[in-house]
């Protein structure tokens, strides 16, 4: 099993999560991380770390985001590799408590 970033990591993209990961499994896009699959080895070190809850087991991702299981392992294999925190975006603390943000970015 792997872990995954779902929904809430959209237009936050905050990167705590990314030094305590001891193999360096996150990829970073224009707004948001995913993590690879195929790099993850499911230590669970990075859940208590993202302030959005944005990080589940694969086994314990919602019904509704079931979709970011593929999206993480797509995008990994062409987002950059991330290995150190970096500023969350901008406009983080207007977007970390909205839900259904892929359905909003997608209008």
């Amino acid at each position: 099993m792997t872990h995954v970033v779902l929904d809430s990591c959209i237009r936050c993209r905050y990167t705590d999560c990314v030094d305590v990961c001891p193999v360096d499994c996150f990829r970073e896009g224009p707004n948001m991380l995913v993590i690879d699959p195929d790099e993850c080895i499911d230590c669970a070190v990075c859940i208590p770390e993202c302030p959005v809850d944005a990080i589940r087991a694969e086994e314990d991702v919602p019904s509704d985001q079931q979709s970011f299981v593929a999206l993480n392992a797509e995008l990994a294999a062409v987002w950059p590799s991330i290995t150190r925190t970096k500023p969350a975006l901008p406009d983080a603390e207007e977007w970390k408590d909205v839900h259904g943000k892929l359905d909003q970015l997608q209008r």
